[in-house]
């Protein structure tokens, strides 16, 4: 709560900032803005900019090195012969103590009364003094920038220095972000396939993770074939496409090209309501609804369909792909130019065959990006799965009996409390690598295909 009124606060003295700038620069010119190097708005921004960028570098620095700085304090003000420990008892020692803080207790050991207290008012000084802080480094570095202000000043150019310095940190960010996921997931996944050959995970038939601390305990030597996973996941996968691609894609025709503009305000809003809808949700429609009713169908028509079943979890997967796939092919299609249409009608062509020949090829970029879209959104989806299809590592293809999938089998790996050096664990990051190079090479076809189809287009 404290934080959010200090970013209220900071956020309200920026723009004070900001307006005391613009005012002085126009004050020391005499009102006259042509007087000036650049536009009034540019002072007022290179203040605010001023007292606005060090306030956060702070309280991000401060944030970040808290903890830290807690537990270093709290741990040498223990008696001698509790600091004296180990570093790993130290640290168990510090998690009994904010334990205790946290239910509003002291700790049972009377000797960490002490450092209990200590920590109790660490943790309640620090928001003040980060408080109390940032605004005065606010208003000093305001201060600052107010006193750099005069009229042969070229704000304009020092704040779109500040402002592209800030996009290259933002993309550092985020491509520094992405290689480090990227490589967690490759060293946790090498160390697995040093337990486990990459064959026999890749292509064995057996999924059986489940392995025993000693060797006498039931199942103690697991199997970790993954192509049971690999195939429940690309089952799935198809019969949600099979669901999405083929209704969305028409319906995005439907509301581009034919529905009037009254229908097209009424469906649309309506269609995407379905995104909105949380997956948890549909799991329980797909769990209640859907899978009783594929089990009832597949027994009058003599087939046996399991009560949690790939074709119940795909179909309802695939409902909640419609909107991505409909809303994205929507947009394509509405932003080929109309020069493209009446070039058609012009030569004779009918409506179908504009659509057919002119419109959904110049369009398909984004319709390959929809598809994409929810294709991505298929192999991640977890909760459908498990309430509607089970955890059962079955390799099939049919479409009747119960599978999993590679989200599921990630999340079922890592709940509860794991050590990272054993085989079940590291199989998460395997399968996640896995995930991670297929999401890769739809991508890459993807681009191909817009590439390739934009040049003609263009």
């Amino acid at each position: 709560m404290l934080l959010l009124v200090l970013t209220i606060v900071l956020l309200a003295l920026t723009a004070a900032g900001f307006r005391i700038g613009r005012g002085r620069a126009l004050a020391l010119v005499g009102g006259r803005p042509k007087d000036l190097s650049a536009l009034p708005r540019y002072y007022g921004w290179y203040v605010a900019l001023w007292g606005f960028l060090p306030t956060i570098a702070v309280v991000a620095l401060w944030l970040a090195l808290q903890p830290t700085m807690i537990e270093t304090l709290v741990i040498g003000g223990l008696p001698d012969e509790l600091r004296s420990l180990p570093d790993s008892q130290t640290g168990l020692i510090y998690n009994d103590i904010r334990n205790a803080i946290a239910v509003g207790r002291l700790p049972d050991d009377p000797r960490l009364a002490d450092a209990a207290a200590h920590y109790a008012s660490l943790i309640g000084r620090a928001p003040l003094v980060l408080s109390a802080l940032s605004v005065a480094i606010l208003l000093a570095g305001a201060g600052i920038g107010l006193r750099l202000v005069t009229p042969q000043l070229r704000a304009r150019s020092r704040v779109e220095k500040i402002v592209r310095g800030l996009l290259l940190v933002s993309s550092t960010i985020a491509v520094i972000t992405t290689i480090g996921i990227v490589l967690s997931l490759l060293f946790e996944a090498l160390r697995f396939f040093q337990l486990v050959p990459i064959t026999e995970f890749l292509f064995g038939p057996k999924w059986s993770p489940q392995t025993a601390i000693r060797s006498d305990q039931v199942g103690s030597s697991g199997a970790f074939g993954a192509g049971p996973v690999f195939a429940g996941t690309m089952l799935i996968s198809v019969i949600a496409m099979a669901v999405a691609a083929p209704v969305g894609l028409l319906s995005a025709i439907y509301m581009a090209e034919y529905a009037a503009p009254r229908v097209r305000a009424v469906l649309k809003p309506l269609l995407e309501i379905l995104a909105g809808i949380p997956t948890v949700v549909y799991g329980f429609f797909a769990a209640l609804t859907v899978a009783p009713l594929v089990r009832e169908t597949g027994g009058l028509l003599g087939l046996d369909v399991a009560s949690e079943s790939a074709l119940a979890a795909g179909a309802v997967m695939g409902v909640m792909i419609i909107p991505f796939v409909s809303s994205l092919s929507d947009d394509a299609i509405a932003a080929v130019p109309n020069s493209l249409r009446e070039g058609s009608y012009g030569l004779g062509a009918t409506q179908s065959e504009t659509i057919r020949s002119v419109i959904l090829p110049a369009a398909l970029p984004g319709i390959v990006g929809g598809l994409l879209l929810g294709v991505s959104r298929a192999i991640g989806e977890t909760m459908i799965v498990v309430m509607a299809a089970g955890l059962a590592a079955n390799l099939t293809a049919n479409p009747f009996e119960a599978v999993t999938t590679v989200t599921v089998q990630i999340v079922t790996l890592l709940t509860g409390d794991q050590e990272f050096d054993s085989a079940k664990t590291l199989a998460a990051f395997a399968l996640g690598l896995m995930l991670f190079l297929v999401t890769l090479t739809l991508n890459i076809v993807a681009l191909y295909v817009v590439r390739r189809y934009r040049e003609e287009y263009d």
